[in-house]
């Protein structure tokens, strides 16, 4: 192959890789929370409940972070204790809206140009409570804005959920004993 139709070949697989990535995806069942407030959206969140995935193995006491930033982007502080490894740990990303502003259909990263879907499938008035959907029926979270949720929302999120397709059963319900955070940030 010539040095030419080599480039050509890498220069096609980085397009393709780029508008893949670039799209923020959502499971086929789900549908993203409209008139979406990102600014009553930002501040701390305490993981409930979630998928296991090997970015967030052995972890307890998760909180996520979220501001805005000055380009309207969501900067993103993730953070968890490693109960296996005796440590904090934390994770800097950036989201952002993957069409309007006011649809809760973003995509994430906290690898440089490697975004995928982040959606908020269901969310409380008053923004305490949300149900957050990955790029696909492998991601899926409950959030609060305190470390426990009322009973009555959480059987509703896991009706959501399993009516979007989802295996409820292999959630994993965060602990939550801890207050030594070093990167939370709670004001």
């Amino acid at each position: 192959m010539k040095t030419k139709d080599k480039f050509l070949v890498v220069v096609f697989f980085i397009g393709v890789v780029t508008l893949l990535n670039s799209c923020a995806s959502i499971p086929k069942n789900a549908k993203a929370v409209k008139n979406f407030d990102v600014n009553k959206y930002s501040g701390t969140w305490y993981e409930i409940a979630r998928f296991d995935f090997r970015f967030e193995k052995d972890l307890d006491n998760v909180s996520a972070q979220y501001s805005l930033d000055k380009k309207g982007n969501v900067s993103v502080l993730n953070s968890g204790y490693n109960f296996i490894k005796k440590e904090w740990k934390k994770a800097d990303g950036l989201a952002k809206f993957g069409e309007d502003g006011d649809i809760a259909k973003l995509k994430v990263s906290f690898f440089g140009p490697f975004y995928s879907g982040y959606n908020v499938v269901a969310l409380d008035e008053d923004y305490q409570y949300a149900l957050i959907a990955g790029k696909n029926l492998d991601y899926l979270w409950i959030l609060s804005r305190t470390k426990d949720i009322p009973e009555g929302v959480k059987i509703n999120y896991l009706k959501i959920s399993e009516e979007i397709g989802y295996d409820t059963s292999k959630l994993i319900w965060v602990k939550h004993d801890r207050n030594d955070n070093p990167f939370l940030n709670e004001e």
